[in-house]
């Protein structure tokens, strides 16, 4: 096993819990090895740090397995994956729920989404892809799932030198698969819907809003395949409305509406910004306004643009809420901390001239774990904010 020496100082934050060491902390590397290779961790003076995945093609070049000496063997990957679905059996609904969460499951750089009783898995680590095979007979022997597909067609793929693919790893896998969030029907497109075919990790935050639903006019900006729309829905509300720029994402939406038989939600495909717009231009106003839009920004660089992008939506949403209504605002944006979304919420509400106060400030759901040490697990924002004149 080649060992990997850090430089001088460059331990203490892996020391500390991240899993990750990036190429320019690294100050030698001795013995032989192929790329995603398991290699030791040392400190400059050599103390034993952990073990790890090594790509020197990636600005992440380690990502850490362990820090005990131990074999990173079969053995030691049905432990983590068996950690991983006790977990989501006891904290969760194992129907609908991200099973394996990379880092924050001690798996960095593995992803699988569980619906029903497929899998929907993405390698997004060469050291992942590299034992592929053996984590899916895993995963069917610990999970026994009918069949996984694999969504490893995300961008990050190329930073680790590997091209983007998709296909069939285990079993049988249907087109659409059926699964129930929070008792209600969804029909999910693994093959080629967004990212693995469904957003989980809003699952807690959906069901969040069931008080504010009762007898109220709901507008879902952003909503995809419909479902804070038909959580809405299902709760009570008089009226919903969805609005999504693809009509491929709505036609997906009006099916899950009438699997689930509810008649009080409708679906129009607008651009969410000029839509909001218009909605404000012509005073219209609403009980609920949700607000999920996608990441505006994939890196730093983007930041102030993407913060932009958000205070405008946010400006209209709170214009568009009744005295005492509330609005449901997120941001998915990894690169937009807490803070960050808390400022720019607050200028808005000045802007918008409109006094707010939080009833509840949350994350991603507890499928999606995070590890205070590392803020990059971290990165779903939810603020259920009440709005008064």
């Amino acid at each position: 096993m080649a060992t990997i020496t850090l430089r001088k100082t460059r331990e203490t934050r892996v020391r500390g819990g991240h899993p990750w060491i990036y190429a320019s902390e690294i100050e030698k590397v001795e013995g032989e090895f192929i790329d995603g290779d398991i290699v030791e961790v040392h400190d400059f003076r050599g103390k034993y740090i952990g073990r790890g995945f090594y790509n020197p093609k990636s600005q992440i070049s380690l990502r850490i397995l362990t820090r005990y000496d131990e074999p990173c063997d079969r053995d030691f990957f049905a432990k983590r994956i068996s950690d991983a679905w006790e977990y989501r059996k006891q904290l969760c609904d194992p129907d609908s729920c991200r099973l394996i969460y990379s880092e924050s499951d001690f798996l960095p750089g593995l992803v699988v989404d569980k619906f029903g009783d497929i899998l929907v898995l993405q390698s997004l680590a060469l050291g992942i892809e590299r034992i592929k095979d053996m984590l899916c007979d895993l995963l069917m022997e610990i999970v026994k799932p009918a069949g996984i597909w694999e969504r490893s067609d995300v961008p990050v793929r190329r930073l680790e030198g590997m091209e983007l693919t998709t296909g069939l790893l285990r079993g049988e896998v249907p087109d659409s698969v059926q699964m129930k969030e929070n008792g209600i029907i969804f029909n999910v497109d693994v093959k080629n819907g967004q990212k693995t075919g469904f957003f989980l990790d809003q699952k807690e935050n959906r069901a969040a809003i069931a008080p504010l639903c009762k007898d109220a006019t709901v507008l879902d900006c952003f909503c995809h395949n419909g479902s804070f729309s038909l959580h809405a829905a299902s709760f009570g509300a008089k009226h919903v409305l969805g609005v999504d720029i693809s009509e491929d994402a709505l036609v997906v939406a009006r099916e899950n509406a009438a699997a689930n038989h509810l008649d009080n939600v409708e679906f129009e495909a607008h651009n969410c910004f000029d839509h909001l717009r218009e909605l404000t231009d012509s005073n219209t106003q609403f009980d609920l306004v949700i607000l999920d839009p996608p990441a505006f920004t994939k890196n730093k660089a983007a930041l102030q643009s993407a913060l932009r992008g958000y205070k405008e939506i946010n400006l209209r949403g709170l214009k568009l809420v009744r005295p005492g209504g509330y609005l449901v605002t997120c941001s998915c944006s990894q690169h937009v901390l807490p803070d960050m979304f808390q400022n720019m919420v607050n200028e808005a509400a000045r802007d918008a001239k409109k006094r707010i106060r939080l009833v509840e400030y949350r994350t991603q759901g507890k499928d999606h774990p995070l590890l205070p040490q590392a803020v990059e697990t971290k990165y779903l924002k939810c603020m259920i904010l009440q709005v008064m004149e």
